[in-house]
């Protein structure tokens, strides 16, 4: 995955303005519609600062006004509780060897927090009902903080959506079943113990080696 995108360094910034809309009232609400739709239909990595500008119609360093970054106009798009750049560099920072212990104190530590895991549950609760939310949650999940996981522990190019998949759906099924579900003794079992029960499989997910047939390959008969 490469640098984070400067919205406007490479999307334009020194181009004409459109003198279509540039400035006008309800440019913010604008651009953020038309960014809905682009990281809907193109996901995170497919849609550009430049036509979110086009379809807003407004000039893109107006975008850089109001959002600074790609990643900040994604993250206000699907209102997201959290940024993961406040997270998950803390997740990364150590050995590979407990990094699945590390990733799932930092979903915890979203998860049972007052202030972040209501509006994170809402997201994912919006995301089990509608479409848009359903595509957009997992772009958050997968594209901006996974996928930084996975390209830590260098995994095989092949495998790497597999195994990020594998681990958010440890992630989100735990944060269902402690805040939406509440699944004793689960729901009220502490960070420590919910740590040591599931960061081995987590753990796995990462860098463990995968069955053959997660791979796509053929079971060996019997």
């Amino acid at each position: 995955m490469g640098p984070e995108e400067p919205v406007g360094a490479a999307e334009g910034v020194g181009v004409a303005r459109t003198g279509r809309r540039p400035g006008a009232s309800g440019a913010r609400e604008a651009i953020l519609a038309a960014a809905r739709e682009a990281f809907a239909a193109a996901g995170y990595d497919g849609a550009s600062i430049r036509s979110i500008a086009v379809a807003a119609e407004v000039d893109p360093a107006l975008v850089h006004h109001y959002f600074g970054t790609k990643e900040k106009l994604f993250l206000a798009t699907v209102d997201a509780p959290v940024d993961p750049g406040d997270f998950v560099p803390a997740a990364l920072a150590g050995d590979d060897a407990h990094l699945g212990e590390r990733v799932v104190r930092m979903f915890l530590s979203v998860w049972d927090d007052p202030r972040t895991g209501p509006p994170l549950l809402a997201l994912v609760r919006s995301g089990l009902q509608h479409d848009w939310s359903a595509r957009m949650l997992r772009e958050f999940v997968t594209a901006r903080i996974l996928r930084r996981v996975i390209a830590r522990v260098d995994a095989d190019p092949a495998e790497a959506p597999l195994r990020a998949a594998l681990v958010a759906s440890q992630m989100i099924g735990l944060g269902l079943v402690r805040h939406l579900l509440k699944v004793e003794p689960l729901a009220g079992a502490d960070v420590e113990t919910v740590v040591r029960l599931v960061a081995p499989t987590v753990q796995r997910y990462l860098t463990g080696p995968l069955a053959d047939t997660a791979a796509g390959e053929e079971p060996t008969a019997v």
